[in-house]
């Protein structure tokens, strides 16, 4: 089944082609990321998914729905965290989400008190939403996007204003969602949050989509290199020579104890440990260190690869 699927969604403002031809579909039951440089169409994207704003061409659909001609269907089925959201200072944290209760009008299905205590603010919870901090606000609105159980959340930046412990536990709700069975689409600058919890990842820059993979998938399409750092024993240059041969291998170096080999990603740290061992090295220990989503993003963005599905 199809939780989102964008066919030639096109947004343009006057000159500016904000979205272009963009083909995407996110399954139910992912967490997708959906990753791209400042200005490369992303919350364009999700306010066409919320009906904030209409394509100029193509269509979204959510859950099956349209996102525009059923856009009312659509929001009782998802939850949602806007990067740019507002919250009523003259309102308490319950009166907050006592709206969304009766917007959606789920109130015979929610435990209030359970969803505030999930995201750490019940004790603030009849306070003014005024008097909450960046990060409680942030919790405030996660709050109301997990009230009824939703079947897709679209997160934009859900980590903004938390301390490393907020974001932790802002990834842990979002594993625990998927657990039950929500799809999870969210944009983050938090290369390390996308990294860890992800089964896919789209990359966008100016609007195309130039990468869907996923973070090992998006490795193997790239140039980026693998580094093995072994702990030898009876190795001398020689040895540490004898893996330029090999094709993937662009560098070899020995110092002391410590072997390090630069690999394309056509490379296996197999391979290397059996070229070492064959040649009577031995081999105590070994580290790999792979190119990070960090620096993926980087060649995707930069480069402007075309995607290839």
């Amino acid at each position: 089944m199809v939780a989102i699927e964008l066919d030639g969604l096109t947004k343009r403002y006057g000159d500016v082609l904000a979205v272009d031809g963009l083909d995407l579909t996110v399954e139910e039951g992912e967490i997708f990321g959906f990753l791209g440089p400042n200005g490369a169409g992303k919350s364009t994207t999700i306010d066409i998914l919320l009906d904030f704003v209409r394509p100029t061409s193509g269509t979204a659909t959510v859950l099956g729905l349209d996102a525009q001609e059923e856009s009312l269907a659509v929001r009782r089925r998802i939850g949602v965290l806007p990067d740019a959201y507002h919250v009523y200072d003259r309102l308490t944290g319950r009166q907050h989400l006592d709206f969304v209760v009766d917007s959606k009008d789920i109130g015979d299905e929610v435990d209030i008190d359970g969803v505030l205590e999930r995201v750490s603010i019940r004790e603030a919870a009849d306070r003014k939403a005024g008097d909450y901090s960046k990060g409680m606000r942030q919790r405030l609105v996660l709050a109301m996007a997990l009230l009824g159980d939703p079947d897709l959340l679209i997160l934009d930046e859900p980590s903004t204003g938390l301390d490393p412990n907020g974001a932790r536990q802002m990834r842990e709700i979002i594993e625990a969602e998927n657990d039950r069975g929500t799809t999870v689409f969210f944009s983050s600058h938090v290369m390390e949050q996308v990294e860890a919890i992800c089964d896919r990842v789209a990359i966008i820059n100016r609007g195309q989509l130039v990468a869907v993979d996923s973070i090992d998938g998006l490795r193997g399409q790239t140039q980026t290199m693998t580094t093995l750092t072994i702990d030898v024993g009876d190795a001398d240059a020689d040895d540490a020579a004898a893996l330029q041969n090999r094709i993937y291998v662009t560098n070899a170096t020995l110092d002391g104890d410590r072997m390090q080999v630069s690999m394309t990603r056509d490379g296996s740290k197999f391979e290397v440990l059996q070229a070492l061992d064959e040649r009577g090295v031995e081999i105590r220990d070994f580290s790999i260190d792979e190119s990070s989503l960090e620096d993926l993003f980087a060649e995707y963005t930069t480069e402007r690869q075309e995607v290839k599905q």
